[in-house]
């Protein structure tokens, strides 16, 4: 790369995003560094995360990437560096695993729901992001693994997200053995939705997105918020929370405007209310 086309990288915007009717668009657009997780760059999608809780235009979140890379994980020349501190760079190595924990759960917690759009290889931390969405959607050609064992790291926190979306022994063999699997096996595996041909990508997610873009906000926030926490619960417990949210869900005014709309035979005008 050039000294001008490395200047160019830097004065770049780590992301990009765009709002148009009800999804908002967060697109990692560092390709040359394989869209890895620094802490600029987890800084950054917590920050438009924040956003896109606060603005009640956003209904729907996409998290894409450009590049052949989606996210090759954690920034290993930010990680090494740190190994010149006095502490071996430990302190850092804290600081920087707390930080993508706190972004994972993040999106798991965000009131709104975050598809991840998957054009390209998912590694790593960068695997764990797209387990830790909502729905993904991925081209036929992208893979995923956990190579973290290759390099005697095991991948322990994207772990967590996987274990959560995939069966133990599938996710086991992963952590494992650190090998790619395909779409198709991720699709099998359970870590995303829908395998698609890149040409028709943008169609699908469009369809996806205004699909969910369509719903009472309200509704959504409680349904996700229900989903993630009755997840965590023995069964019992489970269905009386469960049976709890449907109480609060019924109270409110897009429950009582939903079921009247669907009575009358008309579109419900939601105030996400």
């Amino acid at each position: 790369m050039s000294e001008a086309a490395a200047n160019d990288d830097a004065q770049k915007p780590l992301l990009s995003t765009l709002l148009h009717e009800g999804v908002y668009r967060i697109v990692m657009q560092r390709p040359e560094r394989m869209n890895a997780l620094s802490q600029e760059m987890m800084s950054a999608l917590s920050d438009e995360l924040t956003k896109a809780e606060a603005d009640p235009n956003v209904r729907v979140v996409l998290l894409g990437a450009e590049g052949k890379v989606f996210c090759a994980g954690h920034d290993l020349k930010e990680l090494t560096a740190a190994r010149a501190e006095s502490d071996g760079g430990k302190e850092t190595y804290q600081v920087i695993m707390r930080q993508c924990s706190d972004l994972m759960q993040q999106i798991v917690r965000h009131p709104k729901p975050v598809i991840a759009v998957v054009t390209g290889v998912a590694t790593a931390a960068g695997c764990q992001l797209v387990a830790s969405c909502d729905l993904a959607i991925a081209t036929d050609t992208v893979t995923f693994c956990t190579p973290g064992v290759n390099i005697g790291l095991f991948c322990s926190t994207p772990m967590v997200a996987l274990s959560r979306n995939v069966a133990p022994k599938q996710a086991m063999e992963m952590l494992l053995t650190g090998e790619s699997i395909d779409a198709s096996t991720a699709k099998d595996f359970g870590l995303i939705n829908r395998i698609v041909p890149g040409d028709y990508l943008e169609q699908v997610v469009q369809k996806y997105a205004e699909v969910i873009a369509s719903k009472s906000a309200k509704t959504l926030k409680i349904g996700k918020e229900a989903f993630y926490r009755q997840l965590e619960m023995p069964l019992t417990e489970a269905y009386d929370f469960a049976a709890e949210t449907m109480v609060e869900n019924m109270m409110a005014k897009d429950a009582e405007e939903g079921i009247s709309a669907f009575l009358q035979k008309r579109k419900p005008e939601w105030t996400d209310t």
